[in-house]
């Protein structure tokens, strides 16, 4: 599906380096992408991929710097965390589906209760409400029975739970490969799909 239109929320948990490569494999499709981070995203991603991005920079600044990033101006576009307001706020702009890569156990949480305090978080809802693919990647460890119990409700919201877990059958030689052996994954729940090397292709083998 060509020049669809998709939302990549950045919270703070570890595992930015995941939206970074479903954003880059989404525009190379020519998609658009919305780009939402929380303040504590915003943190990780600093500290994880090197991005410069103040707290308190102004969201056109910030959307410049990742198009440049990504090098797109027609593709990247960026909406700050407290802009309730902005089209992604409404189920009437047509998003074809969100990934919030990766997603802190806060932010799981205040989607799974609908506290829509955030533009990420209403987003989010925004897409349970209009029954459009939501993917929700946790990244933490271990998860206590609150965590689960949230995971358990939204998906049965229907989100779809993918926790940051690699498979190694591909046998995976670098990050890189691992990270897009994941990702491949996560665009296959938002309806990409795209022929990639590590996909299963089955085993000679019978189990007596």
């Amino acid at each position: 599906m060509a020049n669809g239109k998709y939302i990549v929320g950045i919270t703070g948990a570890s595992g930015s380096i995941y939206a970074k490569r479903v954003i880059e494999r989404l525009i190379q499709k020519g998609h658009h992408v919305c780009i939402c981070m929380t303040q504590a995203g915003k943190l990780v991603v600093e500290s994880e991929l090197g991005w410069q991005i103040g707290q308190d920079t102004p969201s056109g600044e910030v959307e410049q710097y990742l198009q440049e990033i990504f090098g797109s101006k027609e593709l990247i576009h960026h909406y700050d965390v407290h802009a309730i307001g902005a089209p992604i706020a409404s189920g009437s702009s047509g998003m074809d589906a969100m990934i919030v890569v990766p997603c802190s156990m806060g932010t799981l949480s205040a989607i799974c209760h609908g506290s829509s305090h955030n533009l990420l978080e209403r987003a989010a809802d925004v897409c349970l409400k209009e029954r459009r693919p939501l993917v929700i990647v946790p990244r933490e460890a271990p998860y206590n029975q609150i965590h689960l119990e949230n995971m358990t409700k939204l998906s049965g919201y229907g989100a779809v739970i993918m926790p940051a877990s690699p498979g190694f059958y591909s046998r995976p030689r670098t990050i890189e490969e691992m990270v897009d052996f994941f990702v491949t994954r996560i665009l296959d729940q938002m309806g990409i799909h795209e022929p990639s090397e590590s996909r299963w292709t089955g085993m000679d083998v019978c189990v007596k």
